[in-house]
């Protein structure tokens, strides 16, 4: 394990997509840094006038800019090259105050959401033109990418809205976003829209209150396929049809499989070609060890002098995942509320609603469960490496877990845990905490590394085991180094002191609840 030198952060700390740069947002100015040197490359000085908090920053898809939001103004930025500054001021009226701002399907293009879903706004940054789409049906930061979707490489935009009380679906064009065709679609109470990976259908998701149903159609609105839920093919099966629908969908990368969700505690995948149904995936109440699966055990480790890290124990004997029953709740929860394929599309993670603590790792190949981690903390983050497959990163809720990174892969001995805690100053977080992979090259050669910021600090962690290993940036301290105090970079662009906005948290899109269609009528709108 090799660490970076800890560099200066605030609650806005990002690494670019493509992993080469870190953009941090400080009072006054938003520092760019080469992750192969660690040195500023760019300073970009914040406008004057900037009014209000930071509410929200991202890099572009193709990392050469960056979007910065307040309360109403939002900025895009060049990165590293150029000096390209577009400025939007947003009215301060509750109509058309929005909800949630993000880059189009180009760097030259930004799509606002208005509060109530009054409209969507896509904003050519290159003209300097708008266009204004009414009605659309999620508008919200968590629930607005569930309701448009950008065809791979054509970039027509897929949206859908609603209007009294239908769904409906229209496709635009990638110059001018006009209306190209629209269609309203056979569902009830539509919860979310998207392309497949090679852009040939647009897959549309009922609500899980309306029963199982998935509608397959063409970019021009036919039908190609109506999925209605999984056929029972034995007694434990009826609760698969007459259960909650669809909760959540995933397509693999190669676009061969997608992977569906419901109420129970079953995975069903489609063949991604004609989208029938090969094979499924159920979550037994109890595992039994196997030689092709490994069961892995966290182990809380009794204090002592030093760290006290968490361990990881192999299973021997059966075991049941540890569930969660709210006293609270009028009934317990069911079902599986994450499913993601690694970049190979040769595994695939999931975690069931009543046993937040537990990961299920299985093998799409050979459909059968390869791996189970259980946590004694619910997860909170569960994510592929975007390039290397078979990589694992896990995050658990709880203070104790603020400093923490797990890593697992199919060879490794369980779990590894990555400690940026006892490198930082004083040897703990400061405030919420945001950890992903680093993209990094798919040369063997290179290791995978891990970025991790909290408001004052971030580094990075290789997984490097040996020196014949390639380091995304070029000096690094060894894990058997110890840390005494925490050096920043005499070529940071500020020192100022952090921003008092407060950083996203690490929010997964499955632990979110279903949006309400008719939320409007439980309050007053003033």
């Amino acid at each position: 394990m090799h660490y970076s030198e800890p560099l200066k952060s605030s609650p806005h700390c990002l690494p670019s997509p493509d992993g080469r740069f870190i953009a941090t947002v400080l009072p006054s100015s938003i520092v760019i840094r080469a992750v192969d040197s660690l040195d500023v490359v760019r300073t970009v000085r914040l406008p004057s006038d900037l009014s209000g908090g930071v509410t929200a920053f991202i890099w572009s898809p193709s990392s050469r800019r960056v979007l910065l939001t307040t309360s109403d103004q939002f900025h895009v930025f060049s990165a590293a090259e150029g000096d390209f500054h577009g400025t939007v001021r947003i009215p301060s009226s509750v109509a058309t105050k929005a909800t949630f701002v993000d880059f189009g399907a180009t760097d030259n293009e930004a799509c606002v959401w208005s509060s109530f879903g009054i409209k969507l706004t896509i904003i050519n940054l290159a003209s300097s033109k708008a266009v204004d789409i009414s009605n659309p049906k999620f508008y919200n930061a968590l629930s607005a990418p569930k309701g448009c979707s950008f065809r791979p490489k054509t970039h027509h935009l897929a949206l859908l809205t609603r209007t009294a009380g239908k769904d409906m679906i229209s496709i635009h064009s990638p110059d001018a976003r006009d209306v190209q065709r629209s269609w309203q679609p056979d569902t009830i109470d539509a919860q979310s829209l998207s392309w497949t990976p090679d852009g040939r259908w647009l897959v549309v998701c009922e609500s899980s209150a309306q029963g199982h149903r998935v509608l397959f159609y063409t970019s021009d609105g036919h039908i190609f396929r109506d999925w209605r839920g999984p056929l029972p093919h034995a007694a434990e099966d009826m609760d698969l049809q007459y259960g909650a629908g669809v909760r959540t969908l995933a397509f693999s990368p190669n676009g061969r499989h997608a992977a569906i969700a419901n109420g129970s505690s079953c995975i069903c995948m489609l063949n991604g070609q004609s989208m029938a149904e090969e094979m499924r995936l159920r979550h037994t109440q109890t595992i039994q060890p196997k030689d092709t699966l490994q069961i892995w055990q966290e182990q809380i480790n009794p204090p002592i002098v030093g760290s006290s890290l968490p361990t990881f124990v192999r299973a021997m004997q059966p075991v049941i995942p540890p569930g969660l029953l709210s006293a609270n709740a009028q009934e317990p929860k069911a079902g599986c509320n994450l499913v993601k394929f690694d970049s190979s599309s040769g595994l695939l993670a999931t975690r069931l609603e009543d046993a937040p603590s537990t990961i299920w790792i299985w093998d799409i190949s050979a459909f059968e469960l390869r791996a189970v981690i259980m946590y004694h903390a619910n997860i909170s983050r569960v994510e592929w490496h975007p390039v290397q497959p078979e990589m694992l990163l896990i995050r658990c809720e709880g203070e104790k877990y603020g400093g923490l990174v797990f890593v697992w892969d199919p060879i490794s001995d369980g779990p590894r845990t990555i400690d940026f805690a006892h490198r930082l100053a004083g040897g703990k977080v400061n405030g919420r905490t945001y950890a992903t992979w680093l993209k990094t090259t798919t040369t063997q050669s290179e290791s995978a590394a891990v970025f991790f910021t909290d408001h004052a600090t971030c580094m990075l962690a290789s997984l490097a085991e040996t020196d014949g290993e390639t380091l995304p940036w070029k000096q690094a301290f060894s894990s058997n180094q110890q840390r005494k105090g925490m050096d920043f970079p005499s070529k940071s662009a500020a020192s100022a002191e952090d921003s008092e906005d407060e950083g996203s948290t690490d929010l997964d899109e499955g632990m979110s609840d279903l949006d309400d269609t008719f939320h409007f009528k439980k309050g007053q709108i003033r």
